[in-house]
């Protein structure tokens, strides 16, 4: 029997016994399988959604829930949903309802994970949103280069329909798969028939977004939360994390760990909890949070701290696409920052100055350290660039990748002026350009 909504019984997940801070809400089931969830094995995982009355004050209702459950934005920026929700609502007027399924950081695989083993979880999702935010159509957006994931996601629809579940249509879009295609401007751009790159705000996508609706964009992680909430209720959301995180987040570990992969963890768990559910290497010395436009910092700094914006900004840090990096002992950070890097500057939009010259002078530069074959003084060079560069781009991109290089000058400061020397880090020593971190090829596509 399927409990009510709000009764707290929730999905029939496993907590009991499990490494600290580990919960299975939202990837209740995936192992048992390994496939996609059938509607059937969705109904029976999850529960079936609440049937409500028709009308204003019932869609409503859903936005009260959902702002009650503090459920924030599971992408990057982890803005509050209720708030974006009753922004579009307020505007009164035909709406569209956006799922970012793009996951353009290549350190994360959430977000393809969620997709892949439970479709029907986010189109629940964004068929609540959208009768919540009074939309017609639901567009999930996905990268061009994952047409495995797209035609799992159009299967799951199609079985939908023929169960009479297609209250809200939902289509599917294949986008060109660049770094910066994932925010939301890009994605809206390219709905109207424009390239997958970023505009200037404003106007924000909840003023005038697709075909000049009031627009809402968010996370496939965000939406599986949302036909949680709606199923079992804010205070059962809350029951997992803290205060001021509550709920589960997923996030992809990788690196130094026995047991890399996707993790679905309590608000509020521990960076040092999180590394030993993974089975971390007990002579790890760093770590990248965040993902690409992340931080890097040194493992007893970070061990400690929640895997929270809250806990994280302590730092100058915070949990970005839910990624967590351990360096493999013997590798050079600077070497994989400089890979990043590189990776982010041939990324770019190619829209404005900092993008054009900015990242690829700081790219050349980190590149002279890691491989230690300066040519005068990169170190001087970047420190100053970095401050002509941040807070002046069209798009956050540049300060994204500033952000990242910085706190790598930071953490590997040692292993800096060594490399100025001529002296590289001995692990990388016949391996300069040797990085751990996967840095995909470039589409060069923008339609």
């Amino acid at each position: 029997m399927t409990a009510a909504p709000g009764s707290g019984a929730g999905p029939r997940s496993r907590d009991g016994g499990q490494a600290a801070g580990l919960v299975q809400r939202l990837t209740v089931g995936w192992h048992e399988s390994g496939h996609p969830a059938t509607l059937r094995e969705h109904a029976h995982r999850y529960g079936d959604l609440p049937r409500r009355p028709s009308g204003r004050t019932s869609v409503h209702d859903l936005i009260d829930q959902v702002t009650a459950a503090g459920l924030t934005g599971r992408g990057g920026a982890g803005f509050p949903t209720g708030v974006k929700m009753q922004a579009v609502a307020a505007r009164r007027r035909s709406a569209v309802v956006v799922a970012n399924g793009m996951e353009s950081e290549p350190a994360s695989e959430k977000d393809q994970a969620l997709l892949a083993r439970a479709p029907h979880l986010v189109l629940d999702g964004m068929v609540l949103a959208a009768e919540a935010v009074g939309a017609e159509v639901a567009s999930l957006c996905l990268p061009r280069s994952r047409n495995w994931l797209t035609s799992i996601v159009q299967l799951a629809i199609k079985e939908r329909e023929n169960a009479g579940l297609a209250s809200i249509p939902i289509e599917v879009h294949e986008l060109p798969h660049q770094y910066v295609s994932s925010e939301e401007t890009s994605l809206v751009h390219w709905l109207n028939g424009g390239e997958a790159r970023p505009t200037m705000t404003p106007p924000r996508p909840f003023e005038r977004g697709v075909r000049k609706r009031p627009t809402l964009v968010d996370n496939v992680e965000t939406l599986a939360n949302i036909a949680l909430i709606a199923r079992y209720g804010p205070d059962w959301f809350r029951q997992a994390g803290t205060p001021d995180a509550p709920g589960t987040m997923l996030t992809t570990v990788s690196g130094a760990v026995a047991e890399p992969g996707i993790y679905e963890i309590a608000g509020g768990t521990r960076i040092g909890d999180l590394l030993m559910a993974a089975r971390a290497d007990a002579d790890i010395e760093a770590v990248l949070i965040g993902g690409y436009f992340g931080t890097w910092h040194p493992i007893e700094a970070v061990a400690s701290l929640p895997f929270t914006n809250a806990g994280l900004g302590r730092v100058g840090s915070s949990p970005g696409a839910g990624v967590l990096f351990a360096l493999p002992k013997g590798s050079c950070g600077l070497v994989e920052a400089a890979s990043i890097l590189g990776f982010l500057a041939d990324e770019s939009a190619q829209q404005c100055g900092p993008c054009q010259f900015g990242l690829p002078a700081i790219a050349e530069d980190l590149s002279q350290l890691a491989t230690a074959r300066p040519d005068g003084n990169p170190l001087d060079r970047m420190q100053r660039r970095f401050g002509v560069i941040s807070g002046r781009g069209a798009c956050r991109h540049p300060d994204g990748a500033v952000r990242m290089a910085a706190s790598a000058l930071s953490t590997f400061a040692d292993d800096a002026h060594a490399h100025i020397q001529g002296r590289p880090c001995p692990g990388a020593v016949g391996h300069p350009n040797r990085a751990a971190l996967p840095v995909p090829r470039a589409e060069g596509e923008w339609r």
